[in-house]
């Protein structure tokens, strides 16, 4: 792979809710060089749980993010461990002190990267997967001239109901230890966080991918494997506060919760001019086709492509090459638009 750089900025934020956030840091990675006029810029932010690590499976040679082509600038969400976190943020704002920080604070920290940093005015493509899709819908919408193709990978600009389900049920599981203690915990809450991932270990995959005994592609000869030694596994290594603050960000995730569409969905959405893409999977749980539907009626310029996959979620994951392989050519083609 050609050239890659991690990088910060470091900056007070004031928060969307009031709050002042100093020495806000956005951890950044990319790859590539930005050629001279400055044109070949691809921003893809990281999703729930997921690090510029996480999304390195899709960039490469050959690819659609192509760093001998592009330069790809993958910058790490709020919570997310590596930028501002609760696991690295020093009092008061640490631990269970940490602050509500929404999807438009992550674009907004990271529009002052692009224009404030890297000088860049409009990229070649704007891409994400679940929250990074939030992220990347917010963007198109805030800053239309800046994006003008999108890809929204397994997410909706807003949080519907039926996901918020999902999500309430893993404040609850983690709320529900009392080694918690309401965030100021002194030992990690493990009976809390090894509920969370058996919830999760329900929704990312489909029952079809069940049915077909999925887990057995990623390495796992039986169910009980699977369980204890993904889900287990994963999860007793995350930190329960950064859980915390990546879900209450998730749950509040609308981009037009903001003061230049006033809670306006339709409005939001119709601001994007971006040439756009929406890729649900015909199998992921709680982001629906029928909701990518409902916010392609808004689009002006908008189209949906179903990933047709067994997958569920985690189609989008790079843990079935078909799959990213399907993604991959989508995000050729619209390039070359």
């Amino acid at each position: 792979m050609s050239k890659a750089e991690i990088s910060e900025l470091v900056a007070d934020l004031e928060l969307q809710g009031g709050e002042p956030f100093p020495d806000a840091r956005l951890v950044y990675k990319t790859y590539g060089a930005l050629n001279a006029d400055r044109s070949n810029a691809i921003l893809f932010p990281t999703r729930f749980g997921g690090t510029h690590e996480q999304n390195e499976f899709m960039i490469g040679p050959g690819r659609a993010l192509d760093p001998e082509h592009y330069f790809i600038i993958v910058p790490n969400m709020f919570g997310n461990g590596v930028s501002s976190s609760p696991t690295n943020t020093p009092a008061p704002f640490g631990g269970g002190g940490f602050p509500d920080i929404t999807i438009y604070d992550n674009v907004r920290q990271q529009h002052r990267l692009m224009t404030e940093v890297l000088g860049i005015e409009q990229f070649a493509m704007v891409v994400g997967w679940s929250m990074g899709a939030q992220q990347a819908f917010q963007w198109a919408a805030l800053y239309p001239q800046m994006v003008p193709r999108l890809a929204c990978l397994c997410g909706t600009a807003k949080t519907t109901d039926h996901n918020r389900v999902f999500l309430e049920s893993l404040r609850a599981a983690i709320e529900a230890d009392s080694l918690f203690q309401d965030g100021h915990y002194d030992a990690p809450p493990l009976g809390g966080l090894r509920a969370v991932g058996r919830i999760y270990a329900g929704w990312a995959y489909s029952q079809d991918w069940y049915r077909a005994k999925g887990y057995r592609a990623l390495g796992f000869e039986t169910f009980d494997d699977y369980i204890t030694g993904y889900w287990d596994a994963l999860y007793k290594e995350r930190d329960a506060n950064n859980i915390m603050a990546m879900t209450w960000t998730w749950i509040h995730n609308d981009i037009s919760a903001n003061d230049r569409f006033q809670g306006d969905l339709g409005a939001a959405l119709a601001a994007i001019t971006a040439n756009t893409v929406l890729m649900p999977c015909m199998t992921d749980l709680y982001f629906r086709t029928a909701d990518s539907e409902d916010e392609l009626q808004h689009l002006p310029s908008g189209r949906l492509l179903e990933i047709p996959s067994i997958w569920g979620h985690m189609s989008a994951a790079g843990q079935n090459e078909p799959d990213t392989q399907f993604i991959d050519q989508v995000l050729k083609d619209l390039l070359a638009s």
